[in-house]
């Protein structure tokens, strides 16, 4: 196998397939993405597409956005990701077989499989954002979502009991991998959660607001389906999607649009979208966007492959081929 500038050459598919992933969104800095947004000729095209989409410069508004997951954030984001599988493509010659975008990284997966346009997965990703922040504004304000890791199932279910003694509601979010978990649940009780999972032998991460993937969720889905789904048209993929809640094969514009909403009230088990990816033969993930958790959590990296694209990578001048 060849690497350049430490990734995987795609060329050589021998050894299994390929998957194209879209991760799950976090926190990304705009100096961080800029050099990329104003620089790669893929997100310099689709970024003038969005802009005729959203009605505004969304380079310059995302520059100036407040909030961590504002719409211009969001949809900066999408853009980047498509935009970084298209560098991937191009560039290291990634031919995928199968893609997967776990949480906010189905939008992109939807646009990358074809099941959704470009310009309407812009329009349902501003939309979306939009339904979300009123939704929150005026629902479920004092719910959070907690992550932590070096927790094992069985420990993670040793809180969950104490939380059903002290009759104080939750709802399991994400389970990540064997022992990351997420954990939907009043805020007042974090600072419980985060003593009870040190005593477990675990690491509390970060508390996320709003707060994701939760049955309690229901009238936001509801939301969502009848001020944005409900005008876009899904097509059937041209490229399979692999669901993030069961890791079940979608063929289907209606199997990938009824993930989409899904994600607002079911939980995220990525083991089961690697899973599912592995029964597929695949051997070599490529992970387009920005990336702090999905391609690297250890049941990514001992199953495949993994080779991240982040914007960094993009610009980043290719070293001499090494055997």
């Amino acid at each position: 196998m060849i690497l350049t500038g430490g990734l995987v050459d795609f060329s050589d598919s021998a050894k299994g397939g390929t998957a194209m992933i879209f991760p799950g969104m976090g926190p990304v800095r705009f100096g961080d993405v800029a050099e990329f947004m104003r620089g790669d000729p893929a997100a310099r095209r689709l970024i003038a597409l969005a802009d005729d989409v959203v009605g505004y410069p969304l380079t310059d508004r995302f520059h100036r956005s407040e909030g961590d997951y504002s719409e211009a954030a969001q949809v900066a984001f999408m853009v980047n990701c498509l935009a970084l599988a298209d560098w991937a493509e191009r560039t290291l010659g990634v031919t995928p077989a199968v893609c997967a975008g776990p949480s906010f990284g189905g939008k992109a997966a939807a646009a990358y499989s074809g099941a959704l346009s470009f310009e309407d997965a812009v329009r349902m990703t501003a939309g979306l954002a939009r339904c979300t922040e009123e939704y929150f504004g005026r629902a479920h304000q004092d719910i959070v979502t907690c992550s932590f890791v070096r927790t094992p199932e069985p420990r993670l279910q040793e809180v969950l009991a104490e939380l059903d003694e002290r009759g104080e509601w939750h709802d399991l979010s994400c389970t990540v991998d064997h022992d990351f978990f997420m954990l939907s649940l009043r805020e007042r009780q974090v600072e419980w959660l985060e003593q009870r999972v040190r005593a477990a032998g675990g690491l509390p991460l970060y508390t996320m607001r709003p707060p994701m993937h939760s049955a309690a969720f229901e009238p936001l889905r509801r939301l969502a389906e009848e001020r944005v789904m409900g005008e876009l048209r899904f097509a059937d993929p041209r490229l399979p999607v692999v669901d993030d809640h069961d890791g079940t094969l979608l063929t289907t514009g209606e199997g990938v649009r009824t993930m989409l909403l899904d994600g607002f009230v079911r939980p995220l088990r990525w083991p089961e979208v690697v899973a599912a990816l592995r029964r597929l033969e695949i051997a070599k993930v490529c992970v387009a966007g920005p990336d702090a958790l999905f391609g690297r959590v250890a049941i990514t990296r001992e199953s495949f492959e993994v080779t991240p694209v982040t914007p960094r990578t993009a610009m980043t001048p290719p070293r001499a081929p090494v055997a």
